[in-house]
């Protein structure tokens, strides 16, 4: 028997993501929690969505950026969490490899387009911090569309190409994934051909993806914390940074996780620092982000408090006729 043919015989049909390794009596445990976490996450970025399409106030590139931030979070958790659900309801871990190249391109492409929409919410928030006379001119609904359309293509085309390369592959066996969910390089570990030039190139489309916006990001908030503190009056300064400090933490999480994911070394254990981190990005990025726009936002928390007043009155008046 030839080496191709072996391979013909032996070729896997699908993967076993491992997860955590928990046992068998954790798995009630992690799908309630997964569940509340995944509803969460949902409901808090329509909610911002939401939010943002009814009220005109925050009809601003800010709150555009922010809006297209939350669609890719809702896509992003449901590209991930319910296959998660699904293993640990119906104690079945296997996913065919087809469907595992299928979310590893939905989980790259969000990924690069996350990096791409951040840096530009930074260059708004660097234009209206550093340059606030030109900001209306310069920050306007041609350009918001442009990099709001960027973000979201140059995502997406980036991780078309590794997803391609990674999908011609050889798999042979192993197939079980040390990881919660399709990542690239704990897929290409399994494979029985050549992965040094698909390696290369995940490598340097990576960097390509997330190494300018992050430079990008940093450089726009290094010339906004140096303009705040030319502000001479600490009420001043606190306005300013204000404006800015939510999408800061936001980028903080995101790229502390991301980084700290490819810098640590990849270990054998069951539970490995690359997992753990990686559910910083993967699911606690998307759940948080609702919640620190919504709660350190004065104009998110004064459109709420708008409609849930309209809303009590709206509810108030139907019942006042039902008694009638």
């Amino acid at each position: 028997m030839t080496k191709q043919e072996w391979r013909n015989k032996t070729t896997i049909t699908k993967f076993i993501l491992l997860g955590f390794g928990n046992g068998p009596e954790l798995d009630s445990l992690l799908f309630l929690m997964i569940l509340s976490i995944y509803i969460v996450t949902i409901t808090g970025n329509i909610f911002i969505i939401v939010l943002t399409v009814a009220n005109r106030h925050l009809h601003t590139p800010m709150y555009f950026f922010l809006g297209n931030l939350a669609c890719l979070e809702i896509c992003y958790s449901s590209n991930i969490l319910p296959r998660m659900l699904l293993s640990y309801l119906c104690r079945d871990r296997s996913i065919s490899v087809s469907g595992c190249f299928t979310q590893y391109y939905f989980f790259g492409c969000l990924a690069a387009a996350e990096c791409y929409l951040l840096a530009a919410m930074s260059y708004d928030r660097y234009l209206a911090v550093c340059k606030p006379l030109h900001y209306p001119s310069h920050m306007n609904g041609k350009l918001c569309l442009q990099l709001g359309a960027t973000s979201w293509i140059g995502g997406f085309l980036a991780n078309s190409i590794l997803t391609f390369l990674i999908s011609k592959l050889d798999f042979c066996g192993p197939n079980e994934i040390a990881h919660f969910f399709c990542d690239s390089f704990p897929m290409i570990k399994l494979s029985c051909s050549d992965t040094h030039v698909v390696g290369l190139v995940i490598s340097v489309v990576a960097g390509v993806c997330s190494l300018p916006p992050f430079l990008l990001t940093f450089s726009s908030y290094l010339y906004i914390i140096v303009t705040v503190m030319r502000i001479p009056s600490a009420t001043g300064r606190k306005k300013a940074f204000s404006t800015c400090s939510s999408h800061l933490l936001v980028v903080i999480l995101f790229y502390w996780s991301i980084l700290t994911v490819y810098v640590l070394p990849h270990r054998d254990t069951q539970v490995s620092p690359n997992k753990i981190f990686s559910v910083f990005y993967t699911i606690l990025t998307p759940l948080v982000n609702p919640l620190i726009y919504s709660l350190r936002n004065k104009e998110v928390r004064e459109a709420l408090q708008k409609h849930t007043s309209k809303f009590l009155a709206l509810r108030g008046l139907i019942s006042v006729k039902k008694g009638r």
